[in-house]
């Protein structure tokens, strides 16, 4: 038997955990109500986040490499337990980062990856930019295209992304471009584009219901060139893979499809931040509030929904754990496990929400108590970065092996 399996965290992430919590309750959750009603990208707070060490490369580099695969996961639900929107605003840099690192080679990365979080006098941002008016979940569907001018030895973009995070604002921009349209997701590429480019542009900026503070819109590729090494991993294994596709050998995952997937217990976690907020106001309000002379939670009905909500939140975290650990090493996730988590983790979020402002009443319905903005945050999880429905066909496929559809 084997003896050294353990639920505890490594002594070096419950010690991030901790300062980043800190730094939740601290910074974060006190201008929670302001940024989400001002609908502003919160730059003081980035810059705070910056000088203290939260938002910079070496964190994220660090709880990437972390053994446990749990330090990534653990700092994205300490941050969205303190605001999502804020937290989103901070952290989604970390995406477009996430796409860097899956796809790029170690010199992209030592040249791009500072220059999307800038310093702590001056932080930037990175987005990362996938989705299309035409092409949500269906990322097949890509029309942006990507030609190589061999004259210039440049890329030439064009096309128009949608609910781009920090997109038309970010420093770096990282975009998925189809470059092969008749192979579908296996003829995309990601590429890098520089700041300051000319042709990119920040197009409709959407006014959204719930992560107000973190900045949403288009962004508009108007024959935006790029040098030739801009193509994450280079060129030449980009030709490789469109030879071997030809061909008719297998290949690895695509663009846009490869970010997700190692995205997925991430956004999980972020989804469970916001859950285990909610649950624990809810939690220490029913303990307070007196109705017919006795604290709610003496309510059988009270004490029955923070008992399911408090088992969905420690499932959820277990799922999320799981793929996070399966993911660091190298176990692959042969039953959709990342999709598993980001979708139980994300439902569980706009449940536990739903039930903390029905135990708060009519308090919870106000903008006076935090449940009602964690509520509204909450819905996006199960439509961003694949919607619930795409989860369950991705399990699905996983588990039958079959082309449901």
């Amino acid at each position: 038997m084997d003896a050294t399996f353990s639920l505890e965290l490594p002594e070096e992430v419950a010690h991030v955990r901790d300062w980043v919590h800190e730094f939740a309750e601290s910074v974060v959750r006190p201008a929670a109500a302001e940024w989400d009603e001002r609908e502003e990208t919160p730059w003081p707070i980035i810059q705070e986040a910056s000088k203290v060490g939260l938002y910079t490369p070496d964190l994220f580099a660090q709880m990437a490499g972390e053994s446990s695969g749990l330090g990534m996961p653990t700092v994205f639900e300490e941050m969205f337990w303190g605001d999502a929107g804020i937290a989103l605003s901070i952290l989604a840099t970390g995406l477009a980062a996430a796409a860097l690192a899956a796809n790029g080679t170690p010199q992209q990365l030592a040249e791009w990856l500072p220059q999307m979080f800038g310093t702590p006098d001056d932080p930037k941002l990175g987005a990362f930019c996938s989705s299309e008016p035409g092409a949500g979940s269906d990322v097949g569907a890509v029309r942006t295209r990507a030609k190589y001018d061999e004259a210039s030895d440049q890329w030439v973009l064009n096309g128009t992304k949608t609910w781009a995070t920090n997109g038309g604002i970010a420093n770096v921009h990282v975009v998925v471009a189809s470059v092969e349209p008749e192979l579908g997701t296996r003829g995309q590429a990601t590429f890098i584009v520089p700041p300051g480019t000319k042709g990119l542009s920040q197009g409709q900026k959407f006014k959204k219901h719930g992560i107000r503070a973190s900045h949403t819109a288009e962004v508009v590729l108007d024959d935006v060139r790029i040098p030739g090494e801009l193509i994450l991993g280079g060129r030449e294994r980009f030709e490789r893979r469109l030879a071997k596709i030809r061909s008719g050998e297998r290949t690895s995952s695509q663009a846009a499809l490869m970010t997700f997937e190692r995205t997925r217990p991430v956004v999980g976690a972020m989804a469970l931040g916001i859950a285990r907020a909610a649950y624990e106001y809810a939690l220490d309000y029913s303990c307070q509030r007196e109705q017919f002379g006795r604290k709610i939670a003496e309510f059988q009905a009270i004490a029955f929904k923070l008992a399911d909500m408090k088992s969905r939140i420690d499932a959820s975290r277990m799922l999320v754990w799981r793929a996070a650990w399966m993911q660091r090493n190298n176990k692959p996730f042969s039953s959709a496990e990342g999709s598993m988590a980001k979708l139980f983790a994300s439902e569980t979020a706009v449940y536990v929400t739903d039930e903390a402002i029905q135990i708060l009443g009519g308090n919870g319905y106000t903008r006076e108590y935090p449940v009602e903005r964690m509520h509204r945050d909450a819905k996006i999880f199960t439509i961003f970065e694949g919607t619930s429905e795409i989860q369950r066909l991705v399990i699905g496929r996983a588990l039958t092996g079959l082309p449901i559809r």
